[in-house]
C-alpha cells in the first residue's frame, strides 16, 4: 500500500501545481473578459482585439456598433472587444 501511495503522490502534487499555476489563472482571466463584455454600455471607450479604438454607439445581445474617430460606424461581435477605457 505504501508503494502505490509513494508513486501516486508526486503525480497528485504535479497536477495540483499545474492547476494553481496554469488552469485557475486562465479561468479567472476568461471570467473577467466575459464579465467585461456583458457589462458593455453605450458611450464606453473600447479597444477591439484588432486594435481599433472607438466609442460604443449601439449594442444588442451579440453585436456592438463602434463609432471611430472619423465618424464611421463599424459593427463587431461582442467577443471582439478586448478592453474598456472609461477615462
Amino acid at each position: 500500500m505504501g508503494d502505490i501511495f509513494s508513486l501516486i503522490w508526486p503525480l497528485l502534487l504535479m497536477f495540483a501545481i499545474f492547476y494553481f499555476l496554469l488552469i485557475r489563472p486562465q479561468q479567472k482571466r476568461q471570467k473577467a473578459v466575459r464579465d467585461m463584455q456583458t457589462s458593455l454600455e453605450k458611450g464606453n471607450k473600447v479597444v477591439t482585439i484588432g486594435g481599433l479604438h472607438g466609442i460604443i454607439d449601439a449594442l444588442d445581445e451579440d453585436k456592438v456598433v463602434i463609432k471611430c474617430g472619423d465618424g464611421s460606424r463599424l459593427t463587431y461581435d461582442r467577443q471582439a472587444i478586448r478592453d474598456v477605457n472609461n477615462d
